[in-house]
């Protein structure tokens, strides 16, 4: 049998700096590496000492796809320390903006960076040049993500109208009636794009994930509910911290994320989907039904298919939402910072993000800690690997490295949200 090393210095259409070594040995996948080297950007100790009002802005740059996530994970924490709630129109226009994410991450993974991969192509632009309609089509629903943010945040990329307890402005039901028509023209795509990832082809390749996830119990999950699994997890996020360990690799510079005595666990579209099936509206079930998956999908690469029904319901609930929507009287409710310690769980585009803020007396922020899904996905990519690889070990070197590239492009990473975990120990003698 062959012994061969697989190295990728670098990981393409991902976000983030990454690389991959694979080691085979008589035949034998010996060893995995996900290589995390992206410096770490210090933004859990960038919030000590600010004042907790800051954090919604903050915690934004620590990703350019997906800041709406990080800045509801920090609104819901501090909220919960101080023991506000949300409720009304002000909830639901948190949901739309969520949509608005949802729609245009999802559609840049499917279409620019995980689509290539099946139709063989290095790159969306080789895709484009057979393919100009997908493309062409997933640019023009994206856009309607990006306009759902930047009407309800102020602007598309880092968002400014958030804020604890609400948002500084809140638009009128006139300001959304352009925007509704082109959503009604978007769900008809977005029915389609469940249709054209239903007929890319996929390896057989399939594993007894323990999928986590929030769970509520009357909606599709995006800001509340509790952490689940299939595996009999069922935690408020105040118990995250009792719940779950982070341990430090030598080869990366992101903590990996493990279920405490049990070991890895899988976040992301598929936790979610296959944990709340039963949330999606009517139009997305019937959806991915057609699409032929069934409501637990277990098979990484059909996490395409997954993101796209996620893409229908976003397009589906933000049409609803919409709909009903009349302005609140105030934009925002009133909060009193108190002295206390918030968790919150949302539900990123790439999966679950846990943030927990210790406040003091004057409302400054005291402590912070930030959990992103890939530094939680991160053991398992490279448990799918090590299960993966064997039956492709025979491939060409060029044709195995595409392979297992494809392979952790299934998780989306979004490798830079990782890289803020470091813990810096200095021992010195005297």
């Amino acid at each position: 049998m062959k012994n061969k090393t697989i190295k990728v210095g670098y990981l393409a259409r991902v976000e983030g700096e990454g690389a991959l070594y694979i080691k085979v040995k008589g035949g034998r996948v010996t060893d995995v590496k996900l290589k995390i080297f992206e410096p770490p950007r210090f933004f859990e100790a960038f919030l000590r000492g600010r004042d907790f009002a800051e954090a919604p802005d903050i915690t934004a740059r620590i990703c350019g796809i997906c800041p709406v996530a990080y800045q509801m994970s920090a609104v819901h924490a501090m909220e919960d320390a101080f023991g506000v709630k949300v409720e009304g129109q002000l909830r639901a226009l948190r949901r739309l903006l969520y949509c608005g994410e949802w729609i245009e991450s999802h559609v840049l993974h499917i279409a620019m960076l995980h689509a290539p991969d099946f139709l063989g192509y290095q790159d969306a632009i080789g895709m484009a040049k057979d393919h100009p309609e997908i493309v062409e089509t997933a640019l023009k629903l994206k856009k309607t993500g990006n306009e759902i943010v930047s009407l309800l945040g102020g602007r598309e990329i880092h968002p400014i109208n958030v804020r604890v307890g609400g948002f500084y402005k809140a638009p009128a039901k006139r300001d959304f009636a352009p925007l509704l028509e082109r959503l009604k023209w978007a769900r008809d795509r977005g029915r389609e794009l469940v249709r054209w990832t239903a007929r890319l082809p996929f390896p057989d390749f399939e594993r007894d994930y323990e999928f986590v996830a929030l769970r509520h119990p009357d909606e599709y999950p995006f800001n509340e509910g509790r952490l689940v699994s299939n595996k009999g997890l069922d935690i408020s996020p105040r118990d995250y911290d009792d719940t779950f360990v982070e341990e430090h690799v030598e080869h990366s510079n992101a903590l990996h994320s493990v279920i405490a005595g049990r070991g890895e666990y899988f976040v992301g579209p598929m936790a979610r989907y296959s944990l709340n099936f039963d949330r999606l509206s009517a139009l997305a079930q019937e959806a991915a039904r057609e699409a032929g998956i069934s409501p637990v999908c277990r098979n990484p690469f059909q996490s395409i298919i997954v993101r796209s029904v996620e893409v229908l319901y976003a397009f589906d609930e933000a049409i609803r939402i919409i709909e009903a929507y009349e302005m609140p009287d105030r934009p925002s409710v009133e909060v009193r910072p108190r002295a206390g310690t918030g968790y919150s769980c949302t539900e990123a585009p790439r999966g679950s993000l846990y943030h927990r803020y210790q406040i003091d007396d004057g409302g400054m922020i005291v402590d912070t800690k930030i959990v992103p899904p890939t530094s939680q996905n991160q053991k398992t990519i490279e448990s799918d690997l090590w299960q993966f690889v064997p039956d492709y070990i025979d491939l060409p070197d060029t044709d195995l490295k595409w392979k297992c590239e494809q392979a952790v492009r299934n998780y989306d990473p979004c490798i830079s949200c990782a890289t803020h975990f470091l813990r810096l120990e200095v021992e010195r003698e005297q």
